[in-house]
């Protein structure tokens, strides 16, 4: 990672240690982790996947869709539903994260992106974490108008008990479960669905910032980044259709609809039949046909 040491000087963006042994810490955690798997009850592995999709809906239908670019409306019951998923995801409080990701749609790929892929795949997947906002980041961050998200009360309440809100949703919760019920051992329930289980969502986070904006094809903007990457969109449950989402990000499917597995999308359309969401926007075929013809690189 000499880029990164080198851009310290350049960037001003000095190394987290904190976050460079925590980072370290989890990992080692999430590895050993995976040597208790044999020896743990099979519903505490299903209990593990079932927290794994929960704390990723959190991101995709919450923070992401939800949040970040007001692509839906949802309805109290379900805000709060996403807002407790979100501290199970433990990747910043909904404000920070949309906040962010608004600064990374309008400055992608630039300094003020906060993970800049143009700087390779490490620092675009974790290495961002470890070092200091570039500055730009921060100002141009200042320009943008974040007062929509202060002005739903679940997103203050979130922010304003975020740490204890993430010790019970991240930690308490997915320990304790497994060992009430069916009896496993605090220290399988803790490692599987707790370290692993957040080792894991962090990474497939992480990938929709680093390998979807690295590899895959540009079927709707050959001039951006963002790509099409299906990997991403197993792991990520319907995020990885990246050239879509930055090309259309109002669009609350973040990919052409029907395209084949967008466990998000099923998500809110079935809230929405439940009547808690409302106002699904989506870019009209027509529209989506003439940018293809525009600016895509031809593969779809």
């Amino acid at each position: 990672s000499a880029g990164t040491a080198g851009s310290a000087g350049s960037g001003g963006q000095a190394i987290v240690w904190r976050n460079v042994v925590l980072m370290g810490l989890l990992h080692l955690g999430a590895v050993y982790a995976l040597s208790l798997v044999p020896r743990a009850h099979i519903l505490t592995l299903l209990w593990a996947y079932f927290c794994f999709l929960m704390t990723a809906l959190g991101v995709t239908a919450g923070a992401h869709r939800l949040w970040s670019h007001r692509s839906y409306k949802a309805k109290l019951p379900l805000r709060i539903f996403l807002a407790a998923a979100n501290s199970m995801a433990f990747q910043n409080d909904i404000y920070e994260w949309s906040r962010d990701h608004r600064v990374h749609h309008k400055y992608s790929e630039t300094d003020a992106d906060p993970h800049n892929a143009r700087r390779g795949f490490f620092f675009s997947h974790i290495g961002w974490l470890f070092v200091r906002k570039h500055r730009d980041v921060i100002e141009k961050g200042r320009k943008l108008d974040f007062t929509d998200l202060l002005d739903d009360p679940v997103v203050r309440f979130q922010r304003k008990y975020y740490k204890s809100s993430v010790v019970l949703m991240c930690f308490v919760i997915p320990t304790v479960v497994p060992w009430y019920l069916w009896g496993e051992s605090l220290w399988n329930a803790y490692f599987l669905a707790s370290i692993l289980r957040y080792t894991i969502s962090l990474n497939v986070t992480w990938l929709v910032n680093s390998a979807a904006h690295m590899y895959g094809n540009r079927p709707y903007d050959k001039n951006i980044n963002p790509r099409q990457n299906t990997l991403v969109t197993l792991g990520a449950i319907g995020e990885g259709f990246h050239n879509y989402h930055h090309t259309f990000p109002f669009d609350y499917s973040a990919s052409e609809l029907g395209l084949k597995f967008n466990p998000t999308t099923w998500f809110i359309d079935f809230m929405f039949w439940l009547g808690l969401v409302t106002d699904r926007k989506q870019a009209p075929k027509e529209m989506i046909q003439a940018r293809k013809e525009r600016t895509g690189d031809g593969s779809a």
